[in-house]
């Protein structure tokens, strides 16, 4: 039965069936005080509850009121929602920025599209998520137990650890290609592939049998058992740290480098391009993570919302600038296509105000055909002339 507070489990006749106080009343009491709630089964029904939740959960009414900790919640939904969106939409720009130009496609970008990936699907699972628990005002609801809200949980799990993963993949590429002279990228990408969605769907999977045979109650959406949800927090927290010792790494062969006397111009301007993308991953380290990483789960629960759902939402966003929309490879392609663009319009509109009849009408089929392709011919030449031409 669900109270409007907490769910009641089947009992039979003149069982006493004891609860915890849900966790939302921790917001309400001073003392973080973990009581236990009793109903009776009788003919009539439900007893009421002994004692009632405001005396066994030790609600202190001076210190938040319900409406102000609902507002605080909706307020911090509308806050991912919005940097969810914002982070898919400018991702999915991203990802046709990459596939659509050929020279753009590399194993660095390869393995940029694949943390773009990783965050869309992890905004996508968000959004699922919400749809489903959060659809009506019953949040919490008893019949919430269905397989498809479990598989939604595994699905939700699945995706932020390929997104941690596919961070500590961008910092294990950029430390496996400053140490190694002669660098088979190809065949370490494979290698990639595995960690970064193989790692995830191992753990996700060893989870979701756990969860099957030690703790298969409601929609799977809380961890009270601290044991199993280690299972998907501990892998991502060692991606972190490891991501952080490859920080370090990074920074000291870097500085290496650069007072190096043998070291040339061009060598010196690559290492300085790596540098700032070095610097450029310090955000992607899930910081906000590790804040709140070895707190028990009920402890600062606030801050780590904020923390984890509120600016972890726009984390997306900030990789599609940082990778793709700030690129300098990036936006020389895209201005040599709007220059290349521009001069086959310019010649493909001169000749056909040079040539109407032949831009207009079927006749004389072979020379229409045999003048546009010598047209064409000169256009891309023309345009490949344009783009050595300085701007």
């Amino acid at each position: 039965m669900w109270d409007n507070i907490t769910c009641w489990p089947n009992a039979n006749l003149g069982d006493v069936v004891s609860v915890t106080c849900p966790g939302f009343f921790k917001f309400l009491n001073s003392d973080n005080v973990v009581g236990i709630i009793y109903r009776n089964c009788t003919y009539e029904g439900w007893t009421e509850t002994i004692p009632h939740y405001y005396d066994a959960c030790g609600v202190d009414e001076n210190i938040t009121e319900p409406e102000d900790q609902e507002m605080y919640y909706v307020s911090v939904k509308a806050l991912y929602t919005v940097g969810y969106s914002t982070s898919l939409v400018s991702l999915v720009i991203a990802m046709i920025i990459l596939c659509r130009f050929r020279k753009l496609q590399c194993t660095r970008n390869y393995i940029h599209m694949n943390l773009f990936v990783s965050f869309i699907l992890r905004a996508i699972s968000v959004f699922i998520k919400d749809a489903i628990l959060y659809s009506e005002d019953t949040v919490y609801h008893c019949s919430i137990t269905t397989i498809q809200c479990k598989a939604m949980m595994v699905f939700l799990h699945y995706c932020v650890m390929s997104n941690y993963f596919w961070l500590f993949i961008e910092g294990l590429y950029l430390f496996t290609l400053l140490i190694e002279t002669f660098y088979p990228e190809r065949r370490y990408f494979y290698w990639y592939i595995l960690i970064g969605w193989g790692t995830p769907t191992i753990c996700t999977t060893i989870w979701t049998v756990l969860r099957l045979h030690f703790d298969n109650s409601g929609c799977w959406e809380t961890n009270e058992h601290r044991v199993l949800w280690w299972v998907i927090k501990g892998p991502v927290i060692a991606s972190i740290m490891v991501n952080f010792i490859l920080f370090i790494g990074i920074i000291f062969i870097l500085v290496q480098k650069l007072q190096s006397p043998d070291m040339g111009g061009n060598e010196s301007s690559i290492s300085l391009r790596l540098a700032r993308s070095t610097l450029l991953l310090i955000p992607l380290f899930g910081i906000h993570y590790t804040v709140f990483a070895f707190y028990p789960e009920d402890v600062n629960t606030q801050e780590r919302l904020v923390f984890e759902l509120g600016l972890g939402s726009f984390q997306g966003f900030v990789v599609a600038v940082l990778y793709c929309f700030l690129n300098g490879e990036v936006q020389s392609e895209i201005k040599r296509k709007w220059r290349s663009w521009k001069v086959n319009r310019y010649f493909a509109v001169d000749f056909k105000h040079r040539h109407p009849s032949l831009a207009s009408s079927g006749a004389n089929g072979g020379t229409q055909i045999s003048i546009l392709s010598k047209s064409s011919s000169q256009i891309r030449m023309s345009s490949i002339n344009a783009e050595n031409l300085p701007t």
